[in-house]
């Protein structure tokens, strides 16, 4: 099967394939090519037989007739149909379970935080490092990417990966992916985003374990004072829970499953999280960075809107401390507001973000009893006073990395 796979790789002008995905996406590639162009050819084969057959040769006579065509048997046609329906609906099958492996990444994922910008990419790890335009991971490891965009609509494309997810500016998407051949494998943005969209590209350097651990070991890689794998993984899950202090989460969200303003982050991680709208949503990665930048796109049933957003605020590093944070306690019994009837007015002290526009520290936030509505500069409810949300430091990410513009 292979060779085969290679020679069809080839004949179509395709990179190598690069990751664990690549070879299963492409064998669903070449069956959909390899019937497609045989049923064309055997089309334009029996186009071309009936021109011939059935030409008119001379002049046709008063009372010559057109010699009639054969008619095939009902039978024919009826398995004719059936046959490609039947093949329609199993490339659907697998095309729909390989979406689906697509979508959930392995616990045991690398998460790498990936911010589009005209037009350059910026990548952010877990351990507060970043890199411009080259990605580092290791190989045989699976990776998350979860992407965002600072202006417009961009598209991260890894050809050799045969994998392409969009960044959304407002939204974070993900994508994950395993690499198993070492090198460099270029990206592209595969959707128009200016002027500049032919020159935005960067790499994904894979490398083995142990130069991954030494590109890591690199001063201004990663942090120092950091051990092993399992020590940096305890250090994130502890600074997790500083920031989660620090700006003011634990004053709405418990770690013990106790009910409070807002969901408990004990045994939040991958669960089941049923939305203001009826629909339902798995709290993996990508949904709890949404929730702490669009907490208002996906409120948690029988919760109050009343979380401000923290776009442009918590930087990568910070959220994915958070994350690893609320990751720890996936194991810890929770219990929902709806369980335990978390009163529907209270109030709560949320310092404001520094350099704010808003309540001044301590200002309580009161949640209103009947329905309200958000908006960007507050809640409101009827009979109240709209309270100000925080709002997010105008402080720019060029600012942040002193590197001249460079996100």
């Amino acid at each position: 099967m292979q060779p085969i796979d290679e020679w069809l790789r080839k004949l179509l002008l395709l990179p190598p394939a690069a990751s664990s995905m690549a070879r299963p996406i492409d064998r669903l590639h070449f069956s959909v090519i390899s019937v497609t162009m045989l049923g064309a050819t055997l089309l334009v084969l029996m186009g071309g037989y009936y021109c011939v057959r059935y030409r008119r040769r001379r002049p046709r006579g008063p009372s010559e007739t057109r010699p009639a065509a054969p008619t095939p048997p009902l039978w024919a046609e009826l398995g004719l149909v059936g046959f490609l329906f039947t093949l329609f609906v199993a490339w659907w099958a697998v095309g729909f379970k390989q979406y689906i492996g697509l979508a959930q990444a392995p616990r045991d994922a690398l998460d790498v935080y990936v911010t589009a910008k005209q037009w350059m990419w910026k990548f952010s790890y877990p351990d507060g490092s970043q890199t411009i335009d080259e990605l580092f991971v290791p190989v045989g490891r699976p990776v998350r990417l979860i992407l965002t965009s600072r202006d417009v609509i961009h598209s991260l494309y890894v050809p050799s990966f045969r994998l392409k997810q969009d960044a959304v500016p407002g939204r974070y998407t993900s994508l994950w992916f395993t690499a198993t051949a070492l090198g460099r494998q270029p990206i592209y943005c595969a959707e128009y985003c200016g002027t500049d969209h032919s020159r935005m590209s960067g790499s994904v350097v894979v490398l083995s374990a142990e130069d991954y651990s030494r590109w890591l070991a690199q001063p201004g890689t990663r942090r120092a004072g950091e051990g092993n794998a399992g020590t940096r993984d305890a250090e994130l899950r502890t600074e997790g829970e500083r920031v989660a202090a620090r700006h003011g989460c634990l004053r709405c969200h418990t770690v013990d499953g106790s009910p409070h303003l807002g969901p408990s982050f004990a045994g939040l991680y991958g669960a089941d999280i049923p939305l203001a709208n009826a629909e339902h949503v798995t709290a993996d990665v990508a949904y709890l960075t949404e929730s702490m930048m669009d907490p208002a796109l996906k409120v948690h049933a029988g919760f109050e809107p009343v979380m401000p957003s923290y776009a442009g605020y918590l930087n990568p590093p910070e959220v994915s401390a958070l994350v690893e944070f609320i990751k720890s306690l996936k194991d810890v019994p929770g219990q929902s507001a709806r369980e335990h009837g978390v009163p529907a007015a209270s109030a709560v002290t949320l310092p404001p973000p520094a350099g704010s526009i808003g309540r001044p520290p301590g200002e309580p936030l009161a949640l209103p009893s009947e329905p309200g509505h958000a908006s960007e500069q507050g809640f409101a409810a009827p009979g109240r006073e709209l309270m100000p949300l925080p709002r997010a430091p105008r402080e720019t990410l060029e600012q942040k990395l002193g590197d001249g513009g460079a996100p």
